[in-house]
């Protein structure tokens, strides 16, 4: 995905390019500084995840914003591009701080909208101050909502771009180092609030895009004296015991209503949005009637039930976690040794049978990693293992899920696959791997029926291209030549297959010469896919 950074020089005016290079900004920064926010996360839960959502949220923003400047040519206007990327952010937000983080950005959108110079931005920091405290049933000093309306205060005498956008990061700054002593339970962890820790490295952001210059560090203590242990008066003990977060179509007055109901369930109550769209999250004991009560109001969906003590639980193992990991879905026993070797996960599955999304999680938390790559293998699998990945996320896991349809396509990405590089740049290349190969499987009609390449009969050949019937044949050997010959008219620079153990004897060597006396410049590996496999898959790359 495109990381569109804004020329180094300092601007008069946000426009649209500007905006996606602050989000582009916004989402890197917090993907440096994630683990060190979530380590400082002890308030209102102590479940160590602050960082992770104020990255999922940005996440969200810049593919939104993303995806207004694929759809637009040459470019988007800045009003579309602000309210893109407030939208994305309700969409996606996670957590308290990420759900008050989304409402700040919609409130910044709502004047950006009319106008992006520095005397515009001033106004935009001081209603989205406003509209978060609005949001919050509750209100506490020391949190992100301080450190907010500190940035606003900072730069209400507005000006040019360059001073408003200093001002509020200063103000935000210095806000940010007090925190620790407006909330006891900050002070005893000798910590700044992670929230606003959050919401500095935002702005941050912000004043790196319109200066062309990096910001000067957070003010005062970011990192824990010691492992913060949950406080006596932390929710994950005495508190509510699950994180409900949904998202909700619901009219104003429905909504108002369901304020009420909510904060009598429970605590930590955030609504955002509007205009029929919000983003409901609270903190209750009774998950279920939180949820009832949506139901009531309108129409709840992406819901997301998390409970503290496991996440409590994860936080405290994350720091023995991996950085990266890959889950791969293979089918064989050779398969399943093959991507073990290159240090993947593995989920064993039969011919014709699917794992469950239950079997996805717990390999993605067997993995014990922070950061996972899925490679689910299969097409009929892509919509289990996307649940699978969004049940990982709402547990602190950040997921990547690559769309490969066949195991040679797992294969050509995990060859690819380098863990000590950014996980974006990783993907990226694992899925570039993955589109470029075109696969293929040879299986035996089990019954006679119609395909798309004719009527076959129970115990003929099929050659299975892209996931059709392209060839019907009697031979596995002459049916695979067919296939290869088919795939490789339209180019190619490797033949990946992968044999069963139960194929023909001399097949992978028969078709490694095919491809040397036909095709010299393609070059050809053979792996062994053991038991519990189809007879062989085909790549092209």
């Amino acid at each position: 995905m495109s990381r569109a950074l804004h020329p180094f020089e300092e601007l008069v005016e946000l426009d649209a390019e500007a905006v996606r290079s602050w989000c582009a900004r916004s989402l890197d920064a917090l993907g440096r500084e994630r683990e060190e926010i979530d380590a400082i996360n002890v308030y209102p839960v102590a479940d160590g995840d602050t960082g992770t959502n104020l990255y999922l949220t940005a996440e969200a923003a810049h593919q939104a914003v993303e995806a207004v400047f694929a759809a637009s040519a040459p470019t988007p206007d800045t009003a579309e591009t602000v309210r893109a990327m407030a939208h994305g952010a309700l969409l996606g937000a996670r957590g308290n701080s990420g759900t008050i983080l989304s409402q700040l950005l919609r409130g910044m959108a709502g004047v950006l909208a009319d106008g992006c110079d520095g005397d515009h931005l001033a106004r935009a920091l001081a209603e989205a101050a406003s509209a978060a405290r609005r949001a919050v049933a509750h209100p506490v000093e020391g949190t992100i909502l301080t450190v907010a309306s500190a940035a606003a205060g900072a730069c209400a005498a507005g000006g040019g771009l360059v001073d408003v956008a200093r001002n509020a990061h200063d103000g935000a700054r210095t806000a940010l180092a007090a925190t620790s002593g407006q909330l006891d339970v900050l002070e005893r962890a000798g910590v700044v609030d992670a929230g606003g820790r959050g919401l500095v490295t935002v702005l941050g952001a912000l004043l790196e895009t319109v200066t062309g210059q990096a910001p000067p560090p957070a003010a005062g203590p970011v990192l824990p004296r010691s492992t913060p242990e949950p406080p006596e008066d932390c929710p994950a003990e005495d508190g509510p015991a699950y994180e409900v977060i949904y998202l909700l179509e619901a009219g104003d007055e429905a909504v108002e209503l369901l304020r009420s109901r909510l904060d009598a369930l429970g605590e930590s109550l955030v609504v955002v949005g509007g205009d029929g769209l919000w983003n409901v999250h609270v903190h209750v004991d009774d998950a279920g009637a939180a949820v009832e009560a949506g139901v009531e109001a309108g129409r709840p969906h992406r819901i997301r039930i998390t409970h503290f003590a496991a996440a409590s639980a994860a936080a405290s193992a994350r720091g023995e976690r991996a950085q990266r990991a890959v889950v791969a879905v293979v089918s064989g026993e050779g398969l399943a040794g093959l991507c073990a070797e290159a240090g993947a996960t593995t989920v064993r599955t039969l011919p014709g049978e699917q794992p469950a999304g239950d079997e996805l999680l717990d390999a993605i938390r067997r993995a014990h990693a922070r950061e996972v790559v899925l490679l689910p293998n299969d097409t009929d699998l892509r919509q289990t293992a996307a649940a699978a990945a969004e049940r990982a996320r709402a547990e602190g896991i950040r997921v990547a899920l690559i769309p490969t349809r066949a195991a040679v396509q797992g294969i050509a990405a995990l060859a690819v696959h380098e863990p000590d590089r950014r996980f974006d740049e990783d993907v990226v290349a694992m899925t570039a791997a993955a589109g470029a190969t075109r696969y293929a499987e040879l299986a035996v009609a089990e019954r006679q029926s119609f395909t798309s390449a004719g009527v076959c009969q129970a115990g003929d050949i099929l050659g299975l291209i892209e996931g059709d019937v392209a060839v019907i044949g009697t031979d596995l050997a002459d049916t695979a030549r067919t296939v290869l010959d088919r795939m490789l008219s339209a180019g190619g620079e490797l033949v990946t297959l992968v044999v069963a153990d139960d194929a023909p004897p001399g097949l992978a060597p028969d078709l490694e010469a095919h491809v040397r006396r036909g095709y010299l410049a393609v070059d050809t590996t053979t792996y062994h896919a053991g038991t519990g496999a189809p007879p062989l898959l085909i790549g092209v790359e």
